[in-house]
């Protein structure tokens, strides 16, 4: 090497015949050195100096630190590379927000199962409105997705929505470019519709629930908005296993023979999944729309929670938002509705309550019992435990496709919005036949309710013909059916003919939202009620059917459910034959899903031909002037026990616990719903942990846990109890611990005058041992 010829002269020659000696400081060349002879004033051959050594580990430092300086080099400069091209590259401004949507969780009913037993007795986790805003960086057109842990957006709470978005942002945030949309929980507050049919469940409309739901939905588009910034969006999609079962598979198979063969399962198993990332890389959050009713809680249940797609949206929160508490941290995860009408959660599938013998028939009945005792179970020992196994899978399939989401989004933004009068749309079922919807109304089997929540008398599910001794009561009651919504209707026999009831105001809603949102390649399908899995897979295949035929190819088609206002089920032709529970709420009649496809269609053409603005915006919906009317009990003053104080524990937890066990306190409390009459963002709960280094007490858990439960007992003379649980996890660090409630309750000070007082209690405090 020519660089061995410049070191060379101040070493010795080494023989040209030594070229294998070893190094010198190995033991074999100590062993040589050692045993050969050497000549006198001559050092060995086989030897370095102690200056040829220190120049040699130079040199191997200098050429190793180059190397070092070379490889860091390029480094730097791939990562401004890519940085750069991640910048060039980022087409939208994107934005996410959540806030807070829960309302009051004790007394008011729960929105769902129509179970007028079923009141909110405490709290199991938070509900929250995920809010994502998508926006051309140079333009003014941009699209908010909204996915709100609520049974169903209500029509009341869009227009009100709508009516806060115009006041502080004017033009920017319209009813065609805002998609408001319902995970469907049925275990969150009720109270927060204006039409009379949805009050007789919900003791009228709740104030407190409709404006923590408003208020709570705004603030997450406003956080989002405020936090836009220049970002990338990726979309994947995947299947996902052991989650659903098709609760009207009788329905289904209805379906023609040669469609269903199409399809490998009675349900839509595939999740889309959106990711969400800023121009260099870093996380914002993501939207997953799948198919499955978030029905693992029972009615049963008294706590308000967000369900299993609430429970997978706070596991991946509290992985991306590392040491944040749950429902802090900037990264937002949705689990968003998609066309679950017929897509249950109880993977078990329906067993009779009462003998544990199947009853997965066409009626979904018992032979002792009937309906009211066939209930479908889940894949865990109890509701609970279900909730997590769902929301684990679907959360772990959302981690999957998330972390290999590599198809980007890209593309113009653009929206698509009318208002229909649903019961009178003409449908051009092909070029000899026009069909048209019907007045609203509701059949037989509406009220038998389905295996995931059952209805009450004698009802059934199928029921094609009318039953006289409930025809009678209805007529009495209610009014007579007129002839032509018979037939409209046939051959669902009607129970409610909620179309042609107005008393005190419409039963249900006549004027609804159709709406489509495009981000790049990805259509977004706001439907206004619950579809089928064949229903929805037709819609699907019309819209993209119809963006292929004006030139807008691969456009992924996605169906975010309980949209904008609710209109129950929207079942295919065929299914609504049957008369099963989806049917009977199939509540414009046998062409709804037809006109349905139709309208979406309409506004895939305009999108596709960029011609929005051509569209008709329809008739707008009425905002029925009704402030706060229920049927709640009023909040009175409350009391203590005597030689008590508001905040005081009556059952003490214990001196030690272990991993699975749970820890438990009662409190002398309050009602919850002072804390929501407050509109105070409230915890009602915390669970704390002693650290000796600072000696004081930290917050390592809130109410907005899945592993702590806030239970509300009402009792008399004013008093009621709190019962604090934490079901301590596997992994819980060991220490000293204990549980904190905070409370309002009613003081009187005058004869006409009672305040909201805050209190607040602490448990002893308890060691958790390790296991």
């Amino acid at each position: 090497m020519r660089l061995r010829s410049h070191i060379q002269p101040p070493f010795h020659r080494l023989d040209r015949g030594s070229k294998n000696i070893p190094f010198p400081n190995s033991s074999s060349s100590r062993a040589v050195l050692e045993s050969a002879p050497t000549m006198p004033g001559k050092r060995s051959r086989c030897s370095y100096t102690r200056l040829e050594v220190i120049l040699i580990v130079c040199l191997v430092l200098m050429i190793s630190l180059t190397v070092v300086l070379l490889v860091l080099h390029f480094l730097a400069k791939n990562t401004d590379d890519c940085t750069s091209n991640t910048a060039e590259e980022a087409k939208y401004l994107v934005g996410v927000g959540r806030a807070d949507c829960t309302g009051p969780v004790a007394q008011v009913p729960l929105m769902g199962y129509a179970n007028p037993d079923q009141l909110g007795g405490g709290l199991l986790s938070r509900l929250y409105s995920r809010a994502f805003i998508v926006a051309e960086p140079e333009g003014s057109r941009r699209v908010v997705f909204v996915s709100a842990d609520i049974g169903m957006v209500s029509q009341r709470v869009r227009l009100e929505v709508l009516k806060q978005l115009r006041s502080k942002y004017g033009k920017l945030y319209r009813q065609d470019n805002v998609i408001l949309s319902g995970t469907h929980t049925h275990s969150g507050p009720g109270g927060y519709f204006q039409y009379t049919l949805f009050w007789i469940t919900s003791k009228g409309l709740v104030r407190p629930a409709l404006s923590s739901i408003v208020n709570g939905i705004v603030k997450s588009i406003d956080i989002a908005h405020e936090n836009m910034k220049r970002g990338r969006l990726f979309i994947n999609r995947g299947t996902v296993e052991n989650s659903q079962i098709n609760r009207s598979p009788f329905s289904y198979l209805a379906n023609p023979e040669s469609e269903r063969k199409r399809y490998s399962s009675n349900t839509d198993k595939e999740m889309v999944l959106l990711k969400m990332v800023d121009e260099n890389g870093h996380e914002l959050g993501l939207i997953s729309w799948f198919a499955v009713h978030p029905v693992s809680m029972n009615n049963s249940n008294h706590l308000v929670n967000s369900d299993n797609v609430g429970y997978a949206s706070y596991l991946f929160e509290q992985e991306k938002n590392k040491g944040k508490l749950p429902g802090e941290g900037s990264f937002v995860a949705a689990f968003a509705s998609s066309n679950l009408g017929d897509v249950s959660p109880n993977t078990r599938g329906p067993f009779c309550a009462n003998t544990g013998e199947s009853c997965d028939n066409p009626q979904s009945s018992c032979p002792v019992g009937g309906a009211a005792m066939c209930m479908a179970k889940g894949p865990g020992n109890d509701m609970f435990e279900s909730t997590r196994i769902i929301g684990q899978n679907l959360y772990l399939k959302a981690k999957e496709l998330y972390d290999k989401a590599s198809q980007e989004v890209t593309g113009p933004l653009s929206s698509a919005h009318q208002w229909v009068k649903m019961s009178n749309v003409s449908v051009e079922l092909n070029a000899t036949h026009t069909v048209k919807t019907c007045k609203p109304a509701l059949g037989h089997s509406f009220a038998a309710g389905t295996i995931d929540g059952v209805g009450a008398f004698n009802f059934t599910q199928g029921s094609v013909e009318g039953d006289p001794f409930w025809d009678q009561i209805r007529d009495q009651l209610l009014g007579v059916p007129s002839n032509e919504t018979i037939a409209c209707h046939k051959p669902k026999p009607i129970l409610f003919n909620t179309g042609e009831m107005n008393w005190p105001h419409p039963w249900h809603p006549d004027i609804v939202d159709v709406q489509i949102a495009a981000i790049g390649s990805l259509a977004i399908l706001a439907v206004p009620g619950e579809f089928t899995t064949m229903s929805g897979r037709r819609l699907r295949e019309a819209v993209q059917r119809e963006f292929n035929s004006h030139g807008t190819r691969g456009m992924n088609v996605v169906i975010a459910g309980l949209c904008n206002v609710y209109t129950h089920y929207i079942t295919t032709y065929e299914e609504y034959q049957v008369q099963r529970y989806e049917a009977a709420s199939t509540i414009y009649g046998p062409h709804t899903l037809s006109a349905y496809i139709q309208l979406f269609r309409g506004l895939a053409k305009a999108i596709a031909l960029n011609a929005t603005q051509e569209l008709s915006p329809g008739p707008e919906p009425p905002l029925f002037n009704v402030t706060n009317l229920t049927l709640l009990p009023s909040l009175s003053a409350e009391n203590a026990p005597a030689n008590k104080t508001f905040g005081d524990v009556l059952e003490e937890v214990r001196p030690q616990y272990r991993e699975r066990e749970v820890a438990k306190v009662t409190f002398v409390g309050a009602n919850p719903r002072n804390s929501a009459e407050n509109a105070t963002e409230h915890n009602f709960l915390t669970v704390e942990r002693y650290s000796n280094i600072s000696s004081s007490w930290h917050v390592v858990l809130n109410d907005a846990s899945w592993d702590t439960r806030f239970y509300w007992s009402k009792g008399s003379r004013g008093q009621s109890n709190v019962t604090i649980e934490w079901h301590i996890p596997a992994g819980t660090e060991p220490g000293v611990y204990r549980l904190r409630y905070f409370g309002h309750y009613k003081k009187r000070v005058s004869l006409l005058r009672v305040i909201s007082v805050p209190f607040e209690g602490s448990s002893s405090a308890f060691q958790i041992t390790a296991p």
